[in-house]
């Protein structure tokens, strides 16, 4: 089966929206590390967007920092892939022209820091998750024992660190006496644009203390919030969309019809005009991260792990349960407490639409996906908005229970007696805690002792330990599926 590539497009079906411009007039204007499904659901989407519009400037280069996966899926078809967008029986199908291609980091360091101090490149958005910001999780500092930490700081010639890229290619633009580029991290965390800043001025400061002092007053690192659920793609979905198609498009991406993005408005340079692509800018983003991340992720994480406990397999299911439902309605009525909502967003009515989106049933969106690499999300998802309820003095039960569930994922067996392997950058950590754990209440104790997840005057916190230790008894006792709905009783 020949791939979806440039040539292609004009044989694809009528049912199918392919660019409508002259790619070959578009000019590279942003550059994404970690190039990854949820950008070219979202981010790109926007871009595209934008060319579409009558904008060329917006172009973009991604860039993979670890594999070569997205590079062979999307330069064989001329950076061309297809986002299907599903919900119930509706199914919309677009070609997304915006990407050039895809440069693999480890393999030519020198030609993406090149690619990205090019005077088109006005912006630079990451989504390399958490881990890939290098920084200690309890200091916010950079990580200087990391070894490719230590290894940019020898030679940022050749970068290794997405920090590492950023810092090389803005040296790169003040020797040629060019503007910053503007970072956009596009990462699911709360002060995200904080945290790329403090880890790119850190490493800027150990190599050229002037060329911090630079990207301190020239550089824009503004703070985002990112909304699309995005399930991982399959070999079936693949293999459906060829059939529909007629060629084979390894880079396909699937998703909701929602999308949300809202931007701090601090830029360095050049941008599009986000407001008419349906992009928010705001001076004040937290709220927003804030609402986003204790009602939808806080949800997506608790029953993720609940439903994969108890065996279900996708989101759809897991609110299907009546007492899953009524549990995730329990849990936002706990952090509900925690917000303070900007103008614009209706918490009800926020409610009422996420469990419609959780309810998706054509997105096959899998707990296990959701599960991966829990130590990273917890803080800001669940223990964040706990933290705020028992300094007011409020009970966290239903919080409680979702950490209680991410206590006992990370023993690696479900409630039917399946072994799997947690998949978590803390795993071998929680797995030696658990090891010399031989009781429900010491297996609670063993792992509130980790730091680089539970701040210590949480862990500390005898209400909070007393819930979480009831939760994971619960548990043990009830299965997920009655734990959760004595939880909302």
């Amino acid at each position: 089966m020949s791939r979806l590539n440039q040539a292609a497009l004009k044989g694809l079906p009528a049912d199918v929206a392919v660019p409508g411009y002259d790619r070959a007039q578009v000019k590279t204007g942003v550059v994404h590390l970690g190039i990854g499904a949820f950008h070219r659901a979202h981010q790109a989407v926007v871009f595209d967007d934008a060319i579409r519009s009558g904008d060329p400037r917006w172009g973009m280069l991604g860039a993979s920092l670890r594999s070569p996966g997205v590079r062979d899926q999307l330069n064989p078809q001329d950076g061309l892939y297809t986002l299907v967008v599903r919900d119930g029986s509706d199914e919309h199908l677009r070609v997304i022209g915006a990407c050039a291609g895809v440069m693999v980091g480890p393999d030519d360091p020198a030609a993406l820091v090149a690619a990205m101090a090019d005077a088109d490149v006005h912006i630079v958005t990451l989504t390399v998750t958490e881990k890939g910001y290098r920084l200690d999780p309890a200091t916010g500092d950079l990580l200087l024992s990391d070894a490719d930490v230590a290894g940019d700081l020898v030679d940022i010639a050749a970068p290794r660190t997405a920090p590492g890229f950023i810092v090389a290619a803005l040296q790169a633009r003040r020797a040629a006496g060019r503007k910053p580029f503007t970072v956009i991290s596009c990462d699911n965390l709360p002060h995200n644009g904080k945290r790329i800043r403090a880890g790119v001025i850190a490493m800027a400061r150990r190599i050229d203390p002037s060329l911090a002092d630079w990207i301190e007053a020239e550089g824009a690192f503004p703070q985002t919030m990112i909304d699309r659920i995005v399930p991982a793609t399959t070999p079936d979905d693949i293999a459906r969309l060829t059939a529909h198609l007629g060629v084979e498009d390894q880079g396909m991406v699937k998703a909701e019809p929602f999308t949300q993005w809202v931007i701090e408005d601090w830029f360095a340079g050049e941008r599009p005009d986000f407001a008419s692509l349906g992009v928010q800018l705001t001076d004040a983003v937290e709220p927003w991260e804030d609402a986003k991340l204790r009602l939808l992720n806080g949800a997506h994480s608790a029953i993720a792990y609940l439903g994969a406990l108890s065996g279900y397999e996708h989101v759809h299911e897991v609110v299907a349960v009546p007492g899953f439902r009524a549990y995730v309605e329990a849990l936002w009525d706990e952090a509900e407490t925690t917000l303070n909502p900007p103008p614009g967003l209706d918490i009800p009515a926020y409610r009422d639409a996420l469990m419609a989106r959780f309810s998706n049933a054509t997105l096959m969106h899998r707990t296990r996906q959701i599960a991966m690499d829990g130590s990273q999300k917890l803080p800001q998802r669940l223990l964040a908005g706990a933290a705020e309820r028992l300094a007011t003095g409020q009970g966290v039960d239903a919080m409680a229970l979702g950490v209680a569930a991410w206590m006992k994922w990370q023993s690696g067996v479900t409630e039917s007696g399946e072994t799997f392997v947690v998949d978590d950058p803390l795993a071998a950590k929680t797995c030696e805690l658990l090891a010399g754990a031989d009781t429900d209440q010491s297996r609670v104790s063993a792992l509130l002792s980790l730091s680089a997840v539970f701040p210590p005057a949480l862990a500390a916190d005898d209400r909070f330990a007393a819930a979480v230790t009831s939760a994971y008894l619960s548990l043990s006792q009830n299965g997920a599926v009655e734990a959760a709905r004595l939880v909302a009783e």
